[in-house]
This record gives C-alpha cells, structure tokens and sequence, in this order.
C-alpha cells in the first residue's frame, strides 16, 4: 500500500467530492480515483458510496477512516524521531525547483544569497513542477521555487503556504539563428510551410503556458510538432542543432543570444507571457517542522522582498 492513498482517502473524507480532492492532491481526477480503487482493492472492500452525491464513505470506510488517521500520525512521528538523529543535517536546507528554474536561476542566485550567508548549505532536489509541489506538501523540502502566471496558479492555499516573489521570467519562443543572424523558424508560419516544433510534454506547466501564449497569438501559428520532453534543457539542445523553435525562458537562454546560436522566432513582445519566480513555504504556525537555518534565510528574503 502506498501511504498517498490514506491521504488522499482522509481527504476525500474531508471534502465528499472526488475532483475538490484531486485539485488539493495536485492530481488528475482519474488519476485520484485510480489511487481510491487501488486502496479499497487493497483494503477488499468498497470504502466509498459512488450511488449519491456528495460522495459518502461506507460503513467499513468509515471504520478505516479512523485507522487512517492514526496511521498517518504514527508515521509522521516516527518520521520526525528519525530526524532528530540527522544532526549533520540540521542546518541544511532543502530546496524543491522544477528543473528549468534548478538550471537557469538557482545556481546565481545561491551565488548572490551566500554574500549574505556565507555558509549557507543547501541541497537541492529538480523535479517537474507537480512533483516539486508535491515535495513541498508533503513535508519533504522547506521551500519550493516555482513559476507562476495567473493562466496557470499552483494550488497552494495562503492559509497554509506564503509565498514571496523573487523576480520575473519571460517565456518566449527561439530558434536557431542562420548565416544572417535571422530565425532559421519564425512565426506564425503557413498552412503550406508548417513549423516544427519542439514541444513540452502533453500535461506540463511550460505546455499550458504556451498553450496560453499560442490562443493570444495575433497570428494563428501553423506548427508541426516533431519533439515532445518535458525538460526545457533538452528543448533548448534540439534547438540549437536546428531541429526546430521552442518557448524557453529568456534566462536560460542568455549565451545563446548573445553569441548569436539562438535568436527570438517572432516579433518583439509577441507570443511570451511574463511570469513570476516565486519561493514559497509552509506557514510556522502549521508547518511540520522549520529548520532555523529556513527561517533565517526566509526573513531575509522578506527584508529584501518588493514592497
């Protein structure tokens, strides 16, 4: 059995709506429902009522849901014993990114941050943006750095997370630059002479992105998608062999424009959004633990925060 599927039952429990529970879980609803089957096949008995709505558990499920409970909070102190004997790792602090903001903006940022904090230990662990999320919620790092556009807000509730904006980022899309400087690709395209492009994986926070930039587009783009990964990275190397345009963060791309590898693949100030980097932590008036390293780090980062 795996532990998510008592929290996701204790929190159906809690909201009686299957797709409410979904959104706070940070997953799909067929996806929350495949993890409620899993538990009641491994439980041997139906622990939900599906005939009316809003859902309500049966009677053996609302006999589990007490053990679900007392599971759960076992767990967590047993989890929190084993870390007492982790002194070596108390002052370190433990980051979640998505693996574009780990390559493109954390290493100078951790550059600028030790000016202040010299010994400053970190230990940093680069996911998709729902698994980062997932990191944070689930108490396995103290501070989530995230992008956000407001097509597109991460699920974090104020009453349990605060959050502080550490500077914008631009989505745009680029392409490697011809003998004259110019795109080899540029939007919008043609219906006769489609585009390829190098696409986010279906589901990924930088693919809704650009499906919001592509419906805004003065232009309907004519694109053939010939790559598909969910890493901005790999994106940028197909790119840059002149595979086709893809949308990367201006940041991770600043040695390409300037040595004039990749160039921008439509016209200034078309086709990007803006978006906020953005760091964010469990509240310490509800948080599981806070490191005083955490905290320290996170004061300064408010003392330093635009008003």
């Amino acid at each position: 059995m795996d532990t998510k599927w008592l929290e996701d039952f204790v929190s159906l429990a809690e909201t009686r709506s299957f797709s409410r529970s979904a959104q706070l879980r940070h997953v799909t609803q067929p996806a929350f429902s495949r993890r409620i089957q899993a538990l009641e096949a491994w439980a041997g008995v139906d622990l939900v009522d599906r005939s009316i709505y809003p859902t309500r558990l049966t009677s053996a499920g609302d006999t589990f849901l007490a053990q679900a409970h007392e599971m759960l909070a076992s767990l967590q102190v047993t989890r929190n014993l084993l870390r007492t004997h982790l002194a070596s790792a108390v002052d370190m602090i433990d980051f979640a990114l998505p693996h574009t903001l780990a390559l493109a903006f954390f290493p100078h940022w951790l550059l600028e941050l030790r000016r202040s904090f010299p010994a400053l230990k970190t230990r940093l662990t680069a996911l998709n943006v729902h698994d980062a999320v997932l990191r944070l919620t689930e108490g396995h790092c103290d501070l989530l750095l995230a992008y956000d556009h407001p097509s597109q807000p991460l699920q974090l509730t104020p009453e349990r997370y605060e959050m502080l904006t550490l500077g914008q980022e631009t989505l745009a899309p680029f392409a490697r630059a011809d003998a004259d400087g110019q795109p080899v690709w540029r939007l919008p395209g043609h219906a006769s002479a489609r585009l390829p492009f190098l696409s986010y994986a279906s589901g990924a926070y930088m693919a809704r992105l650009v499906e919001h930039i592509l419906k805004a587009a003065p232009a309907m783009a004519a694109l053939d998608l010939v790559y598909e990964t969910d890493m901005a990275e790999s994106l940028k190397a197909m790119a840059l062999e002149g595979h086709g345009l893809a949308f990367l963060p201006a940041s991770s791309v600043k040695k390409e424009l300037k040595a004039r590898r990749l160039v921008r693949a439509a016209a200034p100030q078309t086709c990007e959004v803006a978006m906020e980097m953005r760091i964010y932590r469990e509240r310490p008036e509800v948080a599981r633990h806070v490191k005083p390293g955490a905290q320290a780090l996170w004061e300064f980062l408010l003392r330093d925060a635009p008003r």
